[in-house]
């Protein structure tokens, strides 16, 4: 079994941070890319931001430069580190992961159990 448990979200003000972290536990033999999708009430669900293997990084362009996502491959996690938040970036946010389990041929998506963010002053 693998699971993906997501941790850091909570209620901020307009501008201030926080950090999401995802941990990949289980049956996990490799994992190749780790991201992060966020749904707001009433919308579809969106990618935030992506980042493979080799390190390669991806951001939705409403949150370039405020956001950064990062990865411990050592402890199988990723992180996104979220800064001058906005009423925007209101949502649901739900980690996941290329995982190739032991035992299975082929790399297959996991998701995590979502976290609430919510922007409010």
């Amino acid at each position: 079994q693998v699971q993906l448990v997501t941790s850091g979200g909570g209620l901020v003000q307009p501008g201030g941070s926080l950090r999401l972290s995802c941990a990949a536990s289980g049956s996990t033999f490799s994992i190749n890319a780790m991201g992060w999708y966020r749904q707001a009430p009433g919308k579809q669900r969106e990618l935030v931001a992506t980042i493979s293997g080799g390190g390669n990084i991806v951001y939705v362009d409403s949150v370039k430069g405020r956001f950064t996502i990062s990865r411990d491959n050592a402890k199988n996690m990723v992180y996104l580190a979220m800064n001058n938040l906005n009423f925007e970036d209101t949502a649901v946010y739900f980690c996941y992961a290329e995982i190739m389990a032991y035992g299975r041929g082929t790399l297959e998506g996991y998701w995590g159990q979502g976290t609430q963010v919510t922007v409010s002053s």
